[in-house]
C-alpha cells in the first residue's frame, strides 16, 4: 500500500481516477472492507467521525492539500469518488496564485 500511495502522490495533480484507486485501497486497508467508488461510507457505517477526521489528515498528507472551513462537510467525504474530486478540485491553481 506504500508504493500506491507513493505513487498517487508522486502525480501531482491528482488525478482523479489515481486518487480513487488509492482512497480505495486505503480505505479498504483500514477497514477489511473492500468498497465501490460510489457506496455512501457513512450510511454503510464505514466511516465513523474518528476515522473521518483520519482521513481528513491522510488526505492533506497524501496530496498536499488543505482541508478546511467549508470543505469540511460531510458531503465531501460520503464516497471515494466524491473525495477524490475534493482533492483535484483543491489541487487547482487558485486566482492570484495563493492556494489558500
Amino acid at each position: 500500500m506504500t508504493n500506491q500511495t507513493t505513487e498517487a502522490a508522486d502525480t501531482g495533480t491528482g488525478a482523479p481516477d489515481a486518487v480513487e484507486r488509492e482512497l480505495l485501497d486505503f480505505l479498504q486497508g483500514h477497514t477489511g472492507t473492500p468498497w465501490e467508488p460510489e457506496t455512501d461510507l457513512f450510511r454503510t457505517g464505514g466511516l465513523s467521525s474518528l476515522f473521518a477526521m483520519q482521513l481528513v489528515v491522510h488526505l492533506e498528507k497524501t496530496y498536499g492539500v488543505a482541508i478546511r472551513g467549508a470543505d469540511l462537510r460531510m458531503d465531501n467525504f460520503r464516497t471515494a469518488r466524491v473525495m477524490a474530486a475534493l482533492v483535484g478540485r483543491l489541487k487547482e491553481p487558485r486566482p492570484g496564485g495563493l492556494d489558500g
